[in-house]
């Protein structure tokens, strides 16, 4: 039998976030399951499009594997892991690595953005405790989210990485099964060489859709199959809002010789290159994306993308800029979602549907320039935030989101719901609407606070999308960001 360790710890940190993630976030359900150990891991995750469930799904044919799963864990992206619930987590992965006995392998949940309050690289510090535990010859595979920022470090601490190729991130649970693909390559005792190449450039998360150009032709360049032998190449696009040393793209290959290795790195960051005038990070002020929408005359809904504002970068998701600019537009039949509030969903809850308050959206952060929307509004419909997710890339999951309103805001001159939560949520689902009464095909407009994930599930009803420029910690417009720790060679304004 083959004794293969898997867990997971996945975090994606942005520097300029406002609120930290503790130890009691990683416990939490929100639209993953909270921190689960042991076999409730397989269980807690089966059937949900994630890299851990579709790795443990590619074993079940094996009858030569035995799956050690330890400890799996994940928190709504946000400013720095503290110190304690890195340690905490860290601790019990390793624990039970020593705990374990004999392995042949280990495989790795990872996301590859993880920056905690002692280190910028937290990924690279926890593979290098793994490997000081197993030694240099135990294969060790990770999985990775397309937005990593790759690091020396990392890549000298595992044998192989697999990593996200979609952005809306449709292919979590595929690349955990490519992962173990790779896994086999290695327990066969296959040699493999890599080449890591970073680009000169930051590209941000607005301009990393991998369903348009650039990114549709540059991902065309990876071999699909990573069989024996074959050549197996991956890009990480960056997480730019780390500011960190490691920050930005990079491409990654492994191969059968070094020379092999770097040939295939080179030519692929070379392409990578050549597109960078290509990668469209054009942003709408708000009163404009305001304006064309509520000229379109279309008949579908207009989408437009508070880009800057999405909790899952790391964002508050409880800016109002483009609440304020749908209001003063005059928008009709529009919606605004998800605004993070618990204090306003919990009061909407206390008054009931129908019931009418004096009230202040958001703002709660503390953040300059990200102040609350004053309004009188109307409890149109509750819900406690607990639904099941309809579209591709939370297939699987559950969302728990805590006591959740819709609210109509009063004024006789536009015609504005807003969606409040009580957690982070990004809006990258219909079933985020739908769950509490909102006909999505039947709205005029939708400002989602997400940046690209939404299409996954959004661009089927809708004939034009904008992104829009509103206050929010997940910058888009990276030559405002002041950069302290990123390597200083490194391009943050698009040719």
């Amino acid at each position: 039998m083959k004794r293969i360790l898997i867990a997971g710890f996945q975090h994606e940190t942005n520097t300029f976030g406002a609120t930290k993630a503790h130890f009691e976030d990683f416990l939490q359900a929100d639209s993953w399951p909270g921190l689960l150990q042991g076999r409730e891991i397989i269980n807690g995750t089966k059937g949900i499009n994630l890299p851990i469930a579709g790795f443990v799904e590619a074993t079940q044919t094996e009858t030569d594997v035995e799956l050690l799963p330890i400890v799996w864990a994940s928190a709504e992206p946000s400013s720095y892991v503290t110190d304690d619930a890195f340690e905490r987590i860290s601790e019990m992965l390793l624990d039970g690595i020593t705990e374990a006995g004999h392995l042949d392998g280990i495989y790795l949940d990872l996301h590859g953005a993880m920056v905690t309050e002692s280190y910028e690289d937290g990924e690279g510090e926890l593979l290098k405790r793994i490997r000081h535990l197993t030694g240099d010859d135990l294969p060790i595979i990770v999985s990775l989210d397309l937005h990593a920022n790759l690091s020396n470090l990392m890549i000298a601490n595992i044998s192989a990485i697999c990593i996200f190729r979609t952005y809306p991130h449709i292919d979590m649970a595929k690349t955990g099964s490519r992962c173990y693909t790779m896994l086999r390559r290695l327990l066969t005792g296959e040699t493999l060489y890599h080449a890591m190449r970073r680009a000169s450039f930051l590209v941000p998360l607005s301009a990393q859709y991998t369903g348009a150009s650039p990114c549709r032709e540059l991902y065309s360049l990876l071999p699909d199959s990573n069989s024996p032998g074959q050549v197996h190449c991956e890009i990480a696009m960056g997480f730019p809002p780390s500011d960190i040393y490691d920050a930005g793209p990079a491409v990654v290959v492994y191969a059968s010789s070094q020379e092999e290795a770097n040939d295939y790195a080179n030519q692929i960051m070379m392409e990578f290159e050549k597109s960078e005038a290509e990668f469209d990070s054009a942003l709408h002020s708000p009163a404009s994306a305001v304006a064309i929408a509520v000229s379109h005359d279309g008949n579908k809904p207009v989408i437009i993308a508070d880009v800057q504002d999405n909790p899952g970068a790391g964002a508050t998701s409880d800016t109002t800029g483009l609440l304020s600019a749908l209001v003063k537009g005059k928008a009709k039949n529009a919606v605004f979602g998800l605004l993070n509030d618990p204090e306003v969903a919990s009061e909407a809850h206390k008054i009931g549907i129908d019931g009418v308050f004096e009230v202040s959206l958001g703002g709660k952060s503390g953040l300059p320039e990200m102040g609350p929307y004053n309004a009188k509004c109307r409890v149109v419909s509750l819900s406690d935030g607990r639904f099941a997710f309809s579209g591709e890339m939370y297939a699987g999951a559950v969302a728990e989101i805590g006591p959740t309103a819709l609210l109509e805001i009063l004024d006789d001159a536009s015609n504005v719901y807003v969606l409040v939560g009580s957690k982070r949520c990004q809006c990258l689902d219909l079933a985020i609407l739908t769950h509490i009464g909102i006909n999505p095909k039947q709205m005029k407009i939708i400002v989602v606070k997400s940046t690209v994930h939404f299409r996954g599930d959004f661009e089927q009803i809708t004939d034009l999308i904008m992104h829009a420029q509103s206050p929010g910690a997940n910058y888009c417009s990276l030559e405002t960001i002041s950069y302290k720790n990123l390597r200083s060679n490194v391009r943050r304004n698009l040719k």
